[in-house]
């Protein structure tokens, strides 16, 4: 396998370096992790101070950042969540499925969802709070195209009908009593529904921020209290590479937005293949985002996982990580568990003997952390929690989760028609209560009001204030100011030349001395204000 790490020269003296490393051991043993970190920093300034050459790095071994013994109990039932995200991955695939049976070439996606369900359901389940008498309300970022396991759970709210999931893309022929469904989350489509447009790549990344510094801004001046409410954003890795989802990553750090959380679904693929075939995205997103500022949690390995590394006292399995890159990882999540066991459990040794007593299904079923709802949990708890940076989530996923044959193959991204093997598989995979005829029908399916699941479903909401996304339009309607009260300046010009700046300026000038508009005024400025004449403008603001 690649070797991705940087070569290191040999250690000329083996002995001494045991036993700096049994002293730091016993340090941590005797002192604790706190007091060990404390002595780190101190010999990094030493090391800084006598310019050695050395710099920390920004990259940590290949596994989860919170330890077993760090995650907090579970606050859930597990199974029913699992059946719960079970039945939102049918119904987004049988709405993307049934559409392109109905238009041959209509689109849509399946695989995107698949690899997220399960960081969408437990930001639903515990996390993502609408707004109601108590709360103002988080803001959610959806990945767009996994928008069809958001209408999935829409569905179940009883938010939407068959008739509406029906015509998925299909807006212009839904019949009376129905609406189609936008391709992406756009609140121009559907006003009552969606927060935030996320279709174009990079729109989300870049917004989220500014909300979260927005909110900032208001609870500063005293405006409005969002002091309980967050910004969250799911989105994808090959997402990361669109300069819009970069360029204001300082920006959040600099302002402290520990009000801004980022879960990036790292299923290791794009439209067009790999987003890192030779590489690890999930390393190299997190060296960016530690370089600027943020809190990094990786969300690598499942719960499965953790008995492996337990067991695992020579670091055998870091070291079989740091040497695996994404292209290899896609060809494992595509393959079955006897591939997995002779192609990376048969590495060497050490790794045959933590995979000894473990069958072929076994292996096939060890999880990534992205689809682990007690992984998943931890992370955003953690994420949540945090205080004085924003934090984001790297969760490494299987694109095309559960999707049989085509899981984690190149293809899964445009995978939308499947036979009825296929379907009949996917029933099996996920335990759907469903007949080989509704499944190879793509029959949607949605439990009785009183089962266990709905009841789970509507309480969970309920508790954090209602369904979401949801958008809604209560705010006060601003009158428009008569135009010559702000722009009389041009309609009376009388043949006066005007720079476009000096024209600004004067119109935002009168807009801010109007009593009802000018309060809620905000320039936004990067620079160059008191360039173009702006700096008398400051006091009115």
């Amino acid at each position: 396998m690649n070797d991705l790490s940087v070569a290191t020269p040999a250690d000329p003296d083996p002995q001494e370096t045991a036993e700096w490393r049994d002293a730091f051991a016993a340090l941590v043993a005797t002192h604790g992790a706190e007091r060990a970190r404390q002595i780190l920093d101190t010999l990094a300034a030493s090391a800084r101070e006598q310019r050695i050459g050395w710099q920390p790095e920004l990259c940590t071994p290949y596994v989860n950042t919170i330890p077993v013994d760090a995650q907090p109990a579970f606050p859930g039932d597990l199974a029913v969540e699992e059946r719960l995200a079970s039945l939102m991955r049918w119904n987004a695939l049988a709405m993307v499925v049934r559409a392109n049976h109905s238009y041959g070439e209509l689109g849509g996606h399946i695989a995107s969802y698949a690899s997220a369900a399960d960081l969408f359901e437990t930001g639903f389940n515990h996390f993502f709070h609408a707004r109601d008498d108590a709360h103002r309300g988080d803001l959610v970022f959806f990945q767009p195209h996994s928008a069809p396991g958001v209408y999935a759970r829409a569905f179940l709210e009883g938010r939407l009908s068959e008739d509406d999931l029906a015509h998925y893309r299909q807006e212009l022929t839904a019949p009376a009593g129905a609406q189609g469904l936008s391709s992406y989350p756009h609140p121009y489509l559907m006003p009552d529904f969606w927060q935030f447009p996320t279709g174009s790549m990079g729109l989300g990344p870049i917004s989220s921020i500014y909300h979260a510094r927005f909110m900032r801004y208001l609870t500063h001046r005293q405006l409005l209290d969002c002091d309980a409410r967050k910004v969250w954003g799911v989105f994808g890795d090959g997402e990361m590479d669109e300069p819009e989802s970069m360029s204001a990553l300082t920006l959040a750090a600099r302002e402290k937005l520990d009000n801004l959380v980022w879960v990036v679904n790292c299923n290791l693929q794009r439209l067009d293949g790999p987003v890192r075939g030779n590489g690890r995205i999930i390393d190299e997103l997190e060296k960016l985002f530690a370089g600027a500022g943020w809190n990094v949690v990786k969300l690598v390995w499942g719960s499965d996982w953790d008995g492996l590394f337990a067991r695992d006292t020579t670091g055998a399995l870091a070291r079989a990580f740091a040497t695996t890159v994404d292209g290899q990882m896609q060809t494992f999540a595509a393959k079955d568990g006897r591939f997995n066991r002779d192609s990376f459990f048969g590495q060497n040794e050490e790794l045959q003997k933590l995979a000894q007593g473990m069958t072929d299904e076994q292996i096939d079923r060890l999880k990534r952390g992205g689809h682990d709802l007690v992984k998943i949990h931890a992370a955003y708890a953690a994420a949540a929690a945090h205080v004085g940076q924003p934090t984001v989530i790297l969760a490494h996923t299987k694109k095309g989760y559960g999707m049989g044959a085509g899981q984690g193959k190149m293809t899964t991204h445009s995978h939308k028609k499947f036979e009825s093997a296929d379907l009949i598989g996917f029933r099996n995979r996920f335990n759907l209560p469903l007949s080989d005829e509704q499944a190879t029908s793509l029959s949607f399916y949605k439990p009785a009001d009183d089962s266990v699941e709905m009841r789970y479903l509507k309480a969970h909401r309920e508790a954090l204030g209602g369904a979401m996304p949801r958008r809604e339009t209560a705010c006060d309607v601003v009158p428009v100011p008569d135009i010559a009260a702000y722009a009389n300046f041009a309609l009376a010009a009388e043949g006066k030349d005007m720079s476009t700046t000096m024209a600004f300026v004067r119109l935002l000038g009168n807009l801010l001395k109007d009593k009802a508009l000018g309060p809620r005024v905000v320039p936004i400025v990067a620079d160059e204000a008191r360039t173009f004449g702006m700096a008398n403008l400051f006091k009115q603001v």
